[in-house]
């Protein structure tokens, strides 16, 4: 936090922005982890692209998947909204979520089996909206296909939208019925490995647009579509899948 709205500001080849705050807290986690869980590999966005390339061509029966600060450009312009996200992968599945979000001081968990929580209270959502006209959806338009996204701005089923830029942070939400329904173009494993096992704990359901499983052992993006229980779930892909 002493980094917040001071933190010196560069940008990745990607044009993704990177500030001290992610180097300092990446460094100084995979140390601590180093120390304490030395028997499970080490996976972080800030890795090089080298690093990060060749992780997943060898094996790795456990490991760690970081995302230092989900939310940098929100962190850079002083906007209130970003989170560490930090998840334990086993044997292609993620058995752990951890998100905290600084700000706010709220500390999303999940162990996979065992339900999720928010600052060690139970997280379950209670009394979802029935229909999509009373949902409020967080939408991250700029990674959407343009027909797709124009077709929601145009001709939405929900009753509002929201974008926030941190989609770790953003699956929290969703686990804690702050909104009902989500939409992303582009997912990396550490923007969703800890908020999608949070979600899912929390009763969510969400699948990719090509209506596949969410996780992937890859760097490869994927696309998101979620709700916070199946009803809605399926009355929100169905909406979507109609617009191919």
């Amino acid at each position: 936090m002493p980094y917040f709205t001071q933190a010196q500001v560069s940008s990745k080849a990607d044009g993704s922005l990177v500030t001290q705050a992610d180097i300092a807290v990446q460094s100084e986690i995979q140390k601590q982890l180093k120390i304490h869980y030395p028997e499970y590999d080490f996976f972080a966005e800030e890795l090089s692209d080298t690093e990060k390339d060749n992780f997943f061509t060898a094996e790795h029966p456990g490991f760690w998947c970081l995302d230092p600060l989900d939310g940098t450009s929100n962190f850079a312009n002083g906007l209130p909204f970003f989170a560490i996200s930090l998840a334990l992968i086993i044997n292609g599945e993620t058995r752990l979520g951890i998100v905290y979000d600084p700000v706010l001081d709220e500390c999303f968990t999940a162990i996979k089996g065992q339900g999720a929580k928010l600052n060690d209270q139970s997280l379950r959502i209670s009394s979802p909206p029935e229909n999509l006209q009373q949902c409020i959806a967080i939408i991250d338009h700029k990674r959407l296909d343009t027909a797709l996204s124009m077709r929601l701005i145009t001709d939405s089923p929900f009753h509002s939208q929201r974008s926030f830029g941190a989609a770790a942070l953003e699956w929290c939400w969703l686990a804690a019925g702050r909104c009902q329904i989500y939409l992303h173009g582009k997912h990396m494993l550490w923007d969703y490995a800890a908020g999608l096992l949070i979600a899912q704990e929390a009763g969510c359901v969400a699948c990719t647009l090509e209506n596949e499983p969410v996780f992937e052992l890859s760097i490869c993006s994927r696309n998101i579509v979620a709700a916070v229980d199946n009803s809605l779930f399926e009355q929100w892909k169905t909406f979507i899948m109609k617009l191919d």
